[in-house]
Formats: structure tokens, sequence, C-alpha cells
């Protein structure tokens, strides 16, 4: 462990040129006294490390230092590629991980560049859960997913009251949800929050090389997607509701809407539901017609009514 604090003070020196004492007990979730401590472990260790006294002090390496001990081991280089998503690092158990391979990646840097890291947090952030979603704690089955995933380790889960053994490919956040992509006899996808338990076994699985998380997460998206348009009313819209049509139309459903679409302004549109498509149709206003359904065009006509008796 004090191995470990004593890299990364070093490195923290090294990235940033010079720290004070408070900054890094402060860095280091340590005190004060334990950062004297290391400093002069460092510096009995041949580390040119010293201190600048005066009211901007604090510690420094010598100019022209630098330690070669900036290698990222293989869990700090694949947390780095998470690391502009600290939400979905935290709830996983990897923020440790990924903050030491921020330390190393910005301690080899060329002193001009060291400020990268900094400038493009300042640039873009990354907020993954949807609005008015709140503080939501991480499921607490994703933890031990995550080792699964990561090591590529059988896991057993218990899901929907059912015990299932299984190989963990990956993990998707998607607007703040977790879901796990898994195989059994085939892929599967789960919802994390609905695992009841789950834990790492010791053996490990053959992950399928040619197997694409991202591919398979927008099959399964759009699939998913076009299995909740259940039901298809016909329009007719006049030149501007052709227009609206892109902005109204569930993205599902919108290249089958345009592909219908015939010079008279009538078209066919994917819909989840009369309710939902009533809602829809309020949008166009005037610039659509409802052909069919007839309970869709009863529901629309009675709108229609109301509003003629609240504006005249």
């Amino acid at each position: 462990m004090r191995a470990a604090r004593l890299m990364s003070l070093l490195l923290l020196l090294q990235a940033r040129g010079g720290m004070t004492a408070a900054e890094l007990a402060a860095e280091l979730e340590v005190s004060e006294r334990t950062v004297h401590r290391d400093v002069l472990a460092l510096a009995e260790a041949g580390v040119p490390v010293y201190a600048d006294r005066g009211r901007h002090g604090g510690y420094r390496l010598l100019p022209g230092y630098r330690t070669r001990l900036t290698g990222l081991d293989r869990a700090e280089a694949e947390a780095l590629f998470l690391s502009g998503v600290p939400g979905a690092l935290r709830e996983m158990g990897l923020q440790g991980v990924a903050a030491s391979a921020r330390l190393k990646a910005a301690a080899a840097l060329a002193p001009g560049l060291r400020d990268a890291p900094a400038s493009a947090a300042q640039r873009f952030h990354l907020d993954a859960p949807g609005w008015f979603a709140g503080e939501v704690p991480p499921p607490p089955a994703l933890a031990p997913l995550a080792r699964a995933v990561w090591n590529d380790l059988r896991a057993a889960m218990t899901y929907k009251g059912r015990e299932r053994v299984l190989d963990p490919y990956g993990l998707v956040l998607k607007a703040g949800v977790w879901y796990l992509v898994a195989r059994t006899e085939a892929f599967l996808t789960f919802r994390v929050d609905r695992v009841a338990a789950a834990e790492a076994r010791g053996e490990r699985f053959e992950r399928d090389p040619g197997f694409d998380l991202a591919a398979y997460w927008r099959e399964q998206s759009a699939r998913f997607a076009r299995s909740l348009l259940r039901t298809t009313v016909t329009l007719r819209l006049t030149s501007a509701g052709q227009r609206m049509l892109r902005h109204i139309a569930d993205p599902a459903a919108l290249d089958d809407a345009l592909a219908s679409l015939r010079p008279d302004g009538t078209a066919v549109l994917a819909v989840e539901s009369v309710e939902v498509a009533f809602a829809q149709m309020l949008r166009f206003g005037p610039e659509a017609e409802v052909l069919d359904p007839p309970e869709l065009r009863e529901l629309v006509r009675e709108a229609a009514r109301r509003m003629h008796r609240v504006y005249g």
C-alpha cells in the first residue's frame, strides 16, 4: 500500500511540477505528517525531491528529473478509456484504477502538454443519466458483474427468480440504466437492477474474438424499438406536415413512413398505440389529417371540437 502511495506522490510531483504538503495530502487522502514521511522516504531512496520554503513553497523534483515508473498495467489501460465517464467508473468500482492510470498518463506527457487533461475536462463532460433521474445508487449486482466482465470470469446470478450461470461479455449504460450482455447458449441482455444476486466464479471463459459489443447493442436497440411499434395509422400530410414528420415520428418508424409517402401526401406511420399516436397527431395540428384507424380520427375530431370551444 505504501509503495503504491510513494509512486503516486512521485508521479504527482512529476506531472504538476510542485505541490504543497496540504495539496498532496488531499490528493492522496492521507495526513500532511504522512506526506512529510513519504517525501523523506523518496529522498532516502535517491529521488531528487526538495522543499521550497516560504508562502508559495512546496515539494518539487529537481529540474530535468523524470521517473520511468509510468507504465500502465492492463487494468489501468482499460480504465483509462472510460475516464470520461466518471459516474460509470465509480459505480463499477474502478475509480481508483482510473485515477492511477490518469496520473501515470499525465506524468508521461511532455511538460508543455501536462495541462491537456485539465483542458479537455473543461471542454467536454459526459452526463449519461437522463433528466430528472436524481441520485440513484448503483445496483448491488453491478460491482461483482463488472469484476467478472473485466476478468473474463464466468458468473452466477439470480435473475427474476431463476438461477443462471453465464459468460458475461459486457456492460452497457443506457440513459442511467445498466444492462449486462452475456452468453448462455446464445447472447442475451439483462437489466442489472433486476439481478437479485451475482458473483464472479473462479473459472475463466473463452471470449469470442468476433463479438462486437457496440454492434450487438445497436442491433438489439433497433429491434427493441421496432417491437414497440405494434400498430399503424394512415395520414394525409400537407407539405408542412411532411417536413414535420421527421420531428414527430418515432425514429424507428421514420424511414418506412417516408418510403410510404405518396404524391397526394398520404403516408403510413407505425406507432406504439392509438393513445401515443393521438399525442403525435396533436403536434401536427392542421398539417395532418387522420384517415385510419377510425377511433384515432374520432379522438382528433373531438379534440378539435374542444379546442374550438376554448378558442372560438
